[in-house]
């Protein structure tokens, strides 16, 4: 079963497979511009897209059909990123802002970001506070109220809920295919970096926690143990499955997505997952 909001579907867990304590999420894999963007003239679509995490809501996809409800965000991160802060906005792209701003922002990658993921400029004009302020309530507050009930829904039914935060990474990013970000160690137990680590590492897989991804605003937001909410970022590199030129399948999804789809299963299996 799967429900459309303007900003983001929710596909829910089997009733065949009984829903466990899992939450999956891909704030990123949207691929919509809104006309009223008003990127630059010239601006290709290809570097428009390039901050996207494509094809992430298919690779994780299993989760649904083992117990994990799946939340993936509709509208393209070069609009507005779902997992930033949406008190993160850039003075340098905002009329009537000054700073301070964290370095991500100071980047040029804040909640509204000013940059593409290939660093080209988005605009040739600064945006009003108006349409910022405009953009995360149709966009971001919607997504993140809706996390907010998955997640309060699910600790009600089972004690707990653990948000699992998926992303991907562009292949030149690390010497890693994986990148797990517990926030060092903050935001989740032991136990579930370890389990995930030596999932990914059992594919023949390298994995780096924390470098250079610790985890976003999602991640921060709930990994809170103490309250009954865990949460962990994983970041894929885009080599085992993209063709990043196209944004479409490359060589390897096929193979991707069957390892990723053992993961999930032996994840949603666990013990804690109930």
């Amino acid at each position: 079963m799967t429900d459309a909001g303007d900003s983001f579907w929710i596909t829910a867990a089997s009733p065949a497979a009984g829903a466990t304590a899992l939450v999956f999420a891909s704030p990123h894999s949207g691929d919509r511009y809104p006309e009223d963007m008003g990127a630059a003239p010239g601006l290709s679509p290809a570097s428009l897209r390039s901050a996207e995490d494509a094809l992430v809501g298919r690779l994780t996809a299993e989760g649904p059909r083992r117990g994990a409800s799946l939340i993936e965000g509709r509208i393209g991160r070069a609009y507005v990123d779902l997992n930033r802060d949406p008190g993160e906005l850039d003075p340098a792209l905002i009329e009537g802002l000054d700073g301070p701003v964290g370095a991500k922002t100071a980047a040029g990658y804040g909640v509204l970001p000013r940059l593409a993921g290939d660093g080209t400029p988005l605009y040739d004009r600064r945006l009003t506070l108006e349409e910022a302020q405009g953009r995360i309530a149709a966009v971001h507050r919607p997504y993140h109220q809706a996390l907010d009930e998955l997640m309060q829904a699910t600790r009600a039914r089972h004690g707990r809920a653990v948000l699992i935060d998926w992303h991907s990474m562009p292949a030149r990013a690390v010497g890693a295919e994986v990148v797990l970000g517990d926030r060092y160690g903050s935001a989740c137990g032991a136990r579930l970096t370890r389990r995930l680590r030596d999932l990914f590492e059992g594919l023949g897989w390298r994995v780096s926690l924390n470098r250079p991804y610790a985890g976003g605003w999602s991640t921060q937001c709930w990994g809170r143990p103490d309250e009954g909410y865990e949460a962990i970022q994983i970041e894929i590199s885009r080599a085992l499955y993209l063709d990043e030129a196209t944004l479409t399948p490359g060589a390897g999804y096929g193979r991707t997505q069957k390892a990723l789809g053992r993961v999930i299963a032996a994840l949603c299996a666990e013990p804690w997952a109930d």
